[in-house]
């Protein structure tokens, strides 16, 4: 009997230091498991701060036309879309006041440009108040912003705007800031400026929707890395880089954005491999594989 128990805690024993050695062991294989991540390497890039806007488009020179006299317009002489100049009848006013010899009286375009719209119709009753015409010159168009306080400092005349219309959507139009005014909206805080293009062609319209990126910062040929390679938030930002197979958790310092593209000031040099997919598993110093990607792994 003495001979039965010795055996069986000897058993016990022997199954106990082999679990021991089991668990060490799978403790090791998880440890020593290596871990697929994809990477982007470090590379140079120009990098721009853009502030995204929307507007409507407006003819630089936009003037309603009212008449001298109270009267019934008798005959119109330009239809909408006619190409007028400084001086030249839009329509004829008969007037009604009493005491007045019949005689038409005119309505002249105060600028040169084209007839955006007619207002009236022969036999509608107008006075001074009432506008008979819309002239624009359409050969410069006008977006009018409200530029936030902060940036103001950043926004100065001739600065160069990207325009972007539904009308032409594979097309970019270059404007340049002609307008910043120097008080702010104390409702607001904001200032507004204004933005010209060229339109020759007459091809952008009055009236129509624009969504408008100014750019108030460049900086050129700087290291740039991919958003999602990010960890954190700043100042305590990392990323892991893959070196002799391991993953080095390094602190980087973040600057300009710009899209999906991040500058780095400190913590990387170019070529770096930087895990861009993966980093959830990683810990420093893991062992790492890189997979292949479409970004520039080895390029």
């Amino acid at each position: 009997m003495k001979c039965l128990k010795l055996n069986i805690l000897f058993l016990s024993a022997v199954v106990l230091i082999l679990s021991g050695c089991s668990g060490k062991e799978e403790v090791k294989a998880q440890a020593a498991q290596v871990i697929p991540v994809k990477v982007q390497k470090v590379e140079r890039k120009d990098l721009s701060y853009v502030l995204e806007y929307v507007g409507n488009i407006k003819a630089q020179d936009e003037v309603r036309v009212y008449p001298k006299v109270t009267g019934k317009v008798i005959e119109k002489i330009k239809q909408d879309g006619a190409a007028v100049a400084k001086g030249e009848i839009l329509a004829y006013i008969d007037r009604d006041e009493v005491g007045f010899k019949f005689e038409k009286a005119p309505v002249e375009s105060p600028i040169s440009g084209t007839v955006g719209r007619v207002y009236v119709d022969i036999g509608s009753s107008v006075n001074p108040q009432t506008p008979v015409a819309l002239v624009v010159n359409m050969d410069k168009v006008k977006i009018e912003l409200d530029i936030p306080e902060k940036y103001l400092p950043k926004v100065s005349l001739e600065q160069q705007a990207r325009i972007l219309v539904d009308a032409y959507p594979q097309e970019n139009f270059t404007g340049n800031v002609t307008k910043a005014s120097p008080v702010l909206d104390l409702a607001t805080r904001s200032a507004p400026i204004e933005i010209t293009i060229d339109n020759l062609d007459h091809r952008l319209k009055s009236g129509m929707f624009a969504r408008v990126n100014l750019v108030i910062e460049e900086i050129k040929d700087v290291p740039v890395i991919l958003k999602e390679a990010v960890i954190g938030k700043g100042p305590d930002t990392y990323v892991y880089v893959i070196e002799d197979q391991k993953a080095v958790l390094k602190k980087v310092t973040l600057g300009l954005r710009q899209a999906e593209f991040m500058e780095v000031k400190v913590g990387l040099k170019e070529g770096d491999s930087v895990v861009i997919m993966g980093q959830q598993r990683l810990y420093d110093n893991a062992p790492a594989s890189i997979e292949n990607n479409n970004h520039q792994e080895g390029k």
